[in-house]
């Protein structure tokens, strides 16, 4: 059986690399067309697809908001029912279908010229449109398929042959429809602008959300805080370390931080100084040159940080080097990224 199944996943690379090859090639006008026309919408991508094909439409809708492109699943079943009132002036919509004769895709084409509705078509029907290769067509004649030839942008996802001993069954035909799918969303997000904060954004929950926390979202701030003068000795230090619970006190002069002085810093100050360093100010023993962090920066590069620098804090300061808040090696459990 593990030959079926590398047969399977060759025959399915294979589809893959010849798709790759015409987005290099033949299909780069078309493909560029297509992002250019995405890129221009002033409404939603509509994504659409019968059996199979909706399936891996649902998918690719599903990546181009995740991306930063308005998009929504429209079923081609539903449309002719009511749905079709989703598409509205202004929208693109984007079609799959491996003949370009699915029956439920065609109703709407109508309704979408009526509109004005641009519209992109990912097929297998292996035309011999400038944008596609000169290969035969699975269309009568040879020529392009009905959605293929209605579309303003056609995109080829043709395959030399399905995987799977009979043949028949979608499998690499689909894994091309959801490569191409990849292709344009992610051109479509390079061409956007789309960056990693907005990413952030856009995935504020689950372990992804969290890996892509902010600082501010997780740092101590206001009264909780640890925080001390230069003046102040260091039992009263001391004190303010544990009452706060961190393991370290910013020192400031206003707000401007100044210093810190950690756990570690204590255990060095007593072992150099024994009962004396309780006569000493804090100014005298803080770390003047201390670790710290923008708040708007992700929690992965506060952690990336502490690791660097085998600390378990870092000091939020802004632009000025004002105090803004605290980050600790335990707010960072609950990202996931540990």
């Amino acid at each position: 059986m593990k030959q079926v199944g590398e047969k399977v996943v060759r025959i399915e690379a294979e589809a893959l690399r010849a798709l790759a090859d015409r987005i290099a090639g033949p299909m780069a006008e078309a493909f560029n067309r297509a992002v250019d026309l995405m890129h221009g919408c002033r409404g939603r991508i509509v994504v659409t697809g019968m059996g199979k094909s909706g399936l891996i439409a649902r998918k690719i809708a599903a990546t181009l908001n995740s991306t930063g492109t308005p998009a929504l699943f429209m079923h081609p079943v539903e449309a002719v029912h009511g749905d079709l009132g989703m598409v509205v002036r202004g929208d693109v919509v984007l079609a799959l279908s491996a003949s370009g004769e699915s029956e439920e895709i065609l109703r709407l084409l109508a309704t979408l010229k009526r509109l004005q509705i641009p519209l992109i078509a990912m097929t297998c029907d292996q035309s011999r449109g400038p944008a596609r290769r000169s290969v035969p067509s699975l269309s009568p004649g040879g020529k392009a398929s009905t959605l293929g030839a209605a579309a303003d942008v056609a995109l080829d996802c043709s395959v030399a042959q399905e995987a799977g001993s009979l043949g028949l069954a979608p499998t690499a035909s689909t894994t091309t429809m959801l490569a191409l799918g990849d292709a344009l969303a992610m051109a479509l997000a390079e061409k956007r602008g789309f960056k990693e904060e907005d990413f952030a954004n856009l995935h504020p929950g689950g372990r992804l959300g969290k890996r892509l926390s902010r600082v501010e979202s997780l740092m101590h701030s206001g009264d909780a805080i640890p925080r001390v003068t230069p003046p102040t000795k260091m039992p009263d230090v001391i004190y303010e370390m544990s009452r706060k619970k961190l393991g370290m006190t910013a020192v400031v002069e206003g707000d401007r931080l100044v210093g810190v002085i950690s756990d570690g810093d204590l255990r060095r100050l007593l072992e150099k100084h024994g009962k004396d360093a309780l006569d000493l100010a804090a100014g005298q023993c803080m770390t003047k040159t201390p670790r710290t962090i923008s708040r708007l920066e992700f929690a992965a590069a506060a952690l990336a940080k502490m690791e660097e620098n085998k600390i378990t804090s870092l000091v939020v300061v802004d632009g000025d080097g004002k105090l803004e808040g605290i980050v600790h090696l335990h707010d960072l459990w609950g990202t996931e990224m540990m």
